[in-house]
């Protein structure tokens, strides 16, 4: 069942937050230092980010951002820095001990269920590892993505779009077609643009040139 309630959503949050540590618990260091998908991060920051992400409140995220003048990449970078360990694999223990909180910024339960679906498949797909999360996990994301722009310009790039999944019930907007599985739209969303390459539909083209790798 999609989760829809702010407590169904942090259910999930919290499942998908144990199935990734489960999958990053046998990685070489070799592998924590492999590109992601997110720019600029090796997957060992990407989880560092995660952890970061389950362990601010609002106070606390306020307080960085305004020491950061509002440049979300050096608040992201400090608290990344501040929450990545010693070796990776306290990098790995760090984010297992946040896996069941519920403590964010902002109330926006499923942005946070979006964080860790989205930097799961950052990390995953480098690594060639399968996992993938089950369809209304990711259909809940979908769904709040394309409502608004939070944390990444979701709504943006859907804007003028018909999105259909292949895989389960998600469907949104009006305009050029995108289609194809729920995560491929989800990351698309998020700015992957390699993911469009999982789409079909005379929209890709466009979706593509809104993601900033585009």
């Amino acid at each position: 069942m999609e989760p829809s309630s702010r407590k169904d959503l942090w259910a999930a949050v919290h499942a998908e937050r144990t199935r990734l540590a489960e999958d990053l618990a046998g990685l070489d260091e070799t592998q924590w230092a492999q590109p992601s998908l997110c720019a600029g991060w090796t997957v060992e920051d990407v989880v560092a980010h995660l952890t970061a992400a389950a362990s601010l409140g609002r106070f606390r995220w306020l307080r960085s951002m305004l020491g950061a003048r509002f440049d979300a990449g050096l608040h992201n970078q400090r608290r990344l820095e501040e929450h990545r360990g010693a070796t990776p694999a306290e990098t790995l223990q760090l984010f297992r001990a946040v896996a069941g909180s519920t403590m964010a910024p902002s109330k926006d339960t499923a942005a946070w269920l979006g964080e860790v679906v989205v930097h799961g498949q950052d990390v995953r797909r480098p690594l060639g590892l399968p996992s993938v999360p089950p369809v209304e996990v990711v259909t809940a994301v979908a769904r709040f993505f394309v409502r608004k722009d939070f944390a990444v310009p979701s709504r943006s790039a859907a804007r003028g779009l018909r999105l259909v999944a292949t895989d389960g019930p998600f469907a949104s907007g009006s305009g050029a077609l995108v289609s194809g599985p729920t995560l491929a739209l989800v990351m698309a969303l998020a700015g992957r643009a390699a993911c469009c390459d999982e789409l079909t539909g005379e929209g890709v083209p466009l979706l593509r040139s809104r993601c900033p790798a585009g």
